[in-house]
């Protein structure tokens, strides 16, 4: 099957795990081509002066400091950066100058005649012509046991609120919130020691494999979804500065 990733330049996690995607996805597939969003850690566009101040008063000054210093590093190692990844793997680079739900973008993406569009953090809220565009359907990752924390940034939340499991959600993207039918589910025990940093990179890497599993599913046709409940459903959205103190207080940490 042909797939166009929809993804954004994040500096700390997205290379490796698209670079270890790319790697282990069977032969008979192929990464075709790739959006690549600007980073928008905020769930919306911002500037990047506007990204570091609200990362300064939610986080406090030590994450900036730690996150800063890490970015700056990111921008010298290769290994890092998504767009570099791509151009080693000779996966073309989707330049869209609008929306991607603009009927531009949506002509441009349609001409790679894609049999599954696959998102993975991507940024932008998807409609249905997008969603509907590739035959095979529109997949999404996301770090939680969906419908349970939906929303934005659930290795925080599921830290926060004492969870002794969390996991990843492969799903048909709808036009809802982490709505959709899910294709794969994988659990994690979390393990008390762990950063939320260290959450990031093993759930990340999970959902690199749950990815190819529901991948093969979906090409074999011999697949049944899981439901993905509304009436069983959690929603979080971008901590404020007094989530992170109580995070910080039950001794959470970020790195």
């Amino acid at each position: 099957m042909n797939i166009i990733i929809l993804t954004q330049n994040e500096p700390f996690f997205l290379a490796k795990n698209i670079s270890y995607l790319i790697k282990n996805l069977p032969d008979k597939h192929k990464i075709i081509a790739c959006v690549v969003f600007d980073v928008s850690p905020f769930g919306k566009q911002e500037t990047f002066i506007q990204k570091a101040r609200r990362t300064h008063e939610v986080f406090g000054a030590e994450f900036f400091v730690y996150y800063a210093m890490n970015y700056l590093l990111s921008q010298i190692s290769s290994s890092n950066k998504v767009e570099k990844v791509l151009h080693a793997q000779n996966i073309p680079i989707i330049k869209l100058k609008k929306s991607v739900n603009h009927k531009d973008s949506l002509e441009i993406i349609s001409s790679y005649k894609p049999d599954i569009l696959l998102s993975i953090a991507g940024n932008q809220i998807f409609k249905s012509q997008l969603i509907n565009l590739p035959k095979k359907g529109t997949l999404n990752l996301h770090t939680a046991l969906l419908p349970k924390y939906r929303g934005l940034m659930p290795t925080f939340w599921v830290m926060k609120n004492d969870e002794d499991y969390t996991g990843v959600s492969v799903f048909f993207v709808d036009e809802g919130i982490d709505s959709g039918p899910i294709v794969v589910q994988k659990r994690v025990k979390i393990d008390n020691s762990w950063s939320q940093k260290e959450l990031i990179k093993v759930t990340k890497q999970i959902g690199m494999d749950a990815i190819i599993e529901a991948i093969e599913k979906i090409d074999s046709g011999n697949y049944e979804v899981i439901p993905n409940h509304k009436e069983e459903s959690t929603y979080f959205s971008f901590p404020t500065r007094k989530d992170v103190k109580e995070f910080l207080a039950k001794g959470k940490k970020f790195f």
